[in-house]
């Protein structure tokens, strides 16, 4: 084999290539590939391989090869526990996006929950839910206290136009102490027991144990005195009531706010009941029940705007056995002071 000046073999006369016995050189055989950048036009960006991945991809001026395909075993995938639950229908599930219509910052964007109902500004604002509530409690309290005071009056009237009913009542003293006695009880487990009184029907039967006890007090109280005096207090009652009622539902003052100022007058309310026991006047006795009609009448201006929930305190609509409790008591307490007041002045 001949050697060329180089000292390589195969590059003397004797190499083919170089002799053009089988033609002009070939490029990648004895030269350099074209360099492409020298082309008319400018130069141009190297072709992108489309080689899979962890194969090299070919270089600048080879065309890109057949690569071998990696024959992958079919086999099932293991499938993982994954967590099952109710969605709400309509709503985006979770990992998959929400609407992309809707921005960020709006209150109706909930990324990837479902949205709830309580963080949608544009139906907790239209109060309509809250004010047909509102409005199917205080028909039910109307209606539990309509059956109330019918029943009150009811034994008012026997107790007034029956004259063995007095007869019964002035002989047996003791049975006012019994009935009071369960209307304290009674009193004392629907005011401070709040689950007892929202369950049904054991709040409706406190409630008739403490009507019934309060209605005997009332109606034995009231044969006491003569019947014009007790149809003289129940008109005047009648008249208050109504409108103190009326004018709560119209006033934009906001009477629960007074409260406390009213939990304060009635402690000295009660301390006042306690002096005029141990002092025997017929103008202190005026002054103490003139006292405390006036403060029971503002207790039911307080406890009807609590019922209408139109001011800053409000009842929550499940307490209809408390708001008729309420409005009961203030109503009868009223009554009370208002047959006093006219009994102590007809003497």
């Amino acid at each position: 084999m001949s050697k060329d000046k180089s000292g390589y073999p195969g590059m003397g006369e004797t190499n083919p290539l170089h002799n053009n016995v089988y033609g002009p050189p070939q490029p990648g055989f004895g030269m350099p590939p074209p360099n492409y950048t020298q082309a008319p036009g400018g130069p141009y960006p190297p072709a992108a391989g489309y080689g899979q991945p962890g194969f090299a991809q070919a270089g600048p001026g080879f065309a890109p090869g057949p690569y071998p395909q990696m024959p992958y075993p079919q086999m099932p995938y293991p499938q993982g526990p994954y967590p099952e639950g109710p969605y709400q229908q309509g709503a985006p599930q979770p990992g998959f996006p929400g609407d992309p219509n809707v921005p960020a910052g709006s209150p109706g964007y909930h990324g990837d929950v479902p949205p709830s109902y309580y963080d949608n500004e544009e139906f907790t604002n239209s109060g309509f839910e809250d004010k047909t509530i509102r409005q199917a409690f205080i028909r039910k309290v109307f209606m539990v206290l309509t059956v109330q005071l019918s029943v009150t009056f009811s034994f008012v009237a026997v107790f007034t136009f029956v004259d063995e009913a007095k007869t019964f009542v002035r002989q047996n003293p003791w049975t006012y102490y019994v009935s009071y006695a369960i209307f304290f009880v009674s009193l004392i487990v629907l005011s401070c027991c709040g689950e007892f009184r929202r369950k049904h029907p054991w709040n409706l039967i406190a409630l008739s144990i403490l009507t019934l006890s309060l209605s005997y007090m009332v109606g034995m109280i009231a044969s006491f005195y003569d019947t014009e005096t007790v149809i003289m207090a129940v008109g005047i009652t009648a008249v208050v009531c109504f409108t103190v009622v009326l004018f709560s539902l119209q006033s934009k003052y906001d009477f629960t706010s007074c409260r406390g100022v009213l939990f304060v007058c009635l402690i000295v309310l009660l301390l006042f009941s306690i002096l005029c026991i141990f002092i025997r006047h017929r103008i202190l006795h005026i002054v103490y029940s003139s006292l405390g009609a006036l403060l029971f009448t503002c207790f039911l201006a307080v406890d009807t705007q609590l019922l209408l929930g139109n001011k800053k305190m409000a009842l929550s609509p499940e307490e209809y056995i408390f708001a008729a409790l309420n409005l009961y008591t203030d109503i009868i307490n009223i009554f009370l002071y208002i047959l006093a007041i006219v009994g102590r002045s007809r003497e």
